[in-house]
This record gives C-alpha cells, sequence and structure tokens, in this order.
C-alpha cells in the first residue's frame, strides 16, 4: 500500500464549509497520514484553530515560486486577490490554488495526495488507504463528457493543456477528468511537471501563469490518458466517490436529504457547491443524522 495524504485549498470565504468539512473528515475518514490545509498567507490566522496532529495549515507562499508576489488586499485592483511576478500577466486565487495542489504533491512526503475542495463533506466512514493507497492509483474519467459546444469552457481548458503538454489537438466529444475526490500520484505528477517544462521550455510553473485558463484535474488526466506506461500505474474510475450539486439552484433539507437517499454504495461523501446558497445548518444538520450510529 502507498502512502496516503489530502490536500484542502481554501480562503477566508469557504471558513466555515471549511469547519464542516474538518468535522465530516473527523468523524468518517481514516487510512490518511496528514491532511494538508493551503490558504493565503494572510488567512493563516483564522484557520490556525484547526490544526492539530494530523491538519497542517500551510501558507500558499510555501507552495510558490519566490517570483509570484501576493499583491496585499489593501491595494489589489480587483475583488479578487492578485498574484503578480515580471514573467507573467498577473494571476488569480483559482490560478494559484493549481499551482499549489500541483507544488503541494511534489512536497509531500507521501506517495498519493487526495485533493479535496472545502465544499466536500463526508457522511459515511471510509478508509482512504484502500482506495488510493493501492497498487495504481484511482483516475476518475467522465467519459465522452466535453463537447465542444455544450462545454465551452471545458473545450478551452482542454486545448489548453494540450499546448501545456505538447500533445495534438483533441477529438470531441472528449473525456473529462474535472471532480471531487481526486487522487494524484506523485510519480505522475512529477513526471508531469517534467512534460510541461520539455514542451514550453520554461518551468512548469511560469508556463501555467502564462497559459491561462486551464484545469489541473484535465491536465493531469490528459497527461496520464496519454502515456502508455502512465496508464499502466493507473486504475480507471468511472464512478466518483462524491454527489455532486453543481449548478446554482439553493437546496433546502429535504433536497440534501434525497440526495443522500439516492447514494450509491460507493459514494461516501457530498459535494454541494458554495455558489449554490444552500445553508450550511441544513447541510449540516443532515449530516450530523448521516453519522449518527444505528441502533443496536
Amino acid at each position: 500500500m502507498h502512502s496516503v495524504a489530502l490536500l484542502t485549498p481554501s480562503h477566508s470565504k469557504d471558513l466555515e464549509r471549511f469547519a464542516l468539512l474538518c468535522e465530516s473528515i473527523d468523524a468518517c475518514l481514516t487510512g490518511y497520514t496528514k491532511h494538508y490545509v493551503v490558504v493565503n498567507d494572510d488567512d493563516v490566522p483564522l484557520f490556525e484553530k484547526y490544526r492539530s496532529e494530523k491538519r497542517v495549515i500551510v501558507p500558499v507562499s510555501h507552495y510558490l515560486p519566490r517570483w509570484l508576489w501576493a499583491v496585499p488586499a489593501a491595494l489589489s485592483w480587483s475583488r479578487r486577490r492578485v498574484w503578480v511576478s515580471l514573467f507573467s500577466y498577473p494571476v488569480h486565487g483559482w490560478h494559484v490554488q493549481q499551482i499549489a495542489k500541483i507544488a503541494g504533491v511534489l512536497a509531500a512526503p507521501e506517495q498519493r495526495m487526495c485533493i479535496i475542495d472545502s465544499d466536500n463533506f463526508f457522511f459515511r466512514k471510509f478508509d482512504i488507504s484502500q482506495y488510493a493507497g493501492a497498487e495504481k492509483s484511482p483516475l476518475y474519467v467522465d467519459r465522452q463528457a466535453i463537447r465542444a459546444e455544450a462545454a465551452p469552457f471545458h473545450a478551452i481548458w482542454l486545448r489548453n493543456c494540450n499546448s501545456l503538454l505538447g500533445l495534438p489537438e483533441t477529438v470531441f466529444p472528449a473525456d473529462d477528468f474535472v471532480g471531487n475526490l481526486l487522487v494524484w500520484d506523485k510519480a505522475a505528477v512529477r513526471a508531469m511537471t517534467d512534460a510541461i517544462t520539455s514542451a514550453t521550455g520554461r518551468s512548469w510553473a511560469l508556463a501555467l501563469c502564462r497559459q491561462r485558463p486551464f484545469s489541473e484535474y484535465l491536465l493531469y488526466g490528459r497527461f496520464v490518458t496519454s502515456s502508455p506506461a502512465q496508464l499502466a500505474a493507473h486504475q480507471i474510475v468511472e464512478r466518483s466517490l462524491a454527489l455532486a450539486h453543481w449548478d446554482e439552484t439553493r437546496l433546502d433539507k429535504s433536497s440534501i436529504e434525497a440526495m443522500l437517499h439516492d447514494a450509491s454504495p460507493e459514494q461516501v461523501a457530498l459535494c454541494i457547491q458554495s455558489y449554490s446558497g444552500t445553508s450550511i445548518g441544513d447541510i449540516r444538520g443532515v449530516l450530523s443524522a448521516a453519522h449518527e450510529p444505528e441502533p443496536a
């Protein structure tokens, strides 16, 4: 078995959701060594109370190249956080989180990393090592889900990933690799960053800053599936571990309960996007009931 860690990028606006994620991890998840939490440097004090023997709070600057600087919030010309450098256009928090995920995997001593965003919550007990630590690393694939005309953003991201990796144009419809509770293998990530450097002639981080927009999950999936050696080291998984609510519709408590009721046996987590406006209190209430032990 390979060692497994968790990685969660977060920020101050997601603090309440992050707190609930931590509660659900502590209630349900076993089989991991550390939970690395990556936050903006000035958000570290807000997250410190969640530090524990297994949970590590990491300032995002720890994972970023020295030539990329965060603009102080008071001086930012944008509502979003901005990072600047002398070598690329400014990048925003979404891009920085993607770079930090890759760098975090490379920096960690564990061989496998399960990436868990703050919008995810566990509702079943689960040994993550049995899933992520097996001989072959799981690779989530949504077969032929990207259609150029129906998913324009994903199509753009995929084309940019091809450019970063030096791969030929994708024929649509194409496989999608975006999802929740995704597992990355450290050796594969290292090979991926080497491929980016080889294809672009730049360090992988600088290449990502210059090639926007992209998706880190599409980048990893596209790299693995384009390499017979890497693909042989992975196990294709076509069913996500997480139920997902991706749109902006606000869910009430009964709707959340219905989602859990419809969960398949292998699904152990719930993803409800923050932009849906769904009440954290309602999510917490449903999860609390799900975590209660069954009567003897």
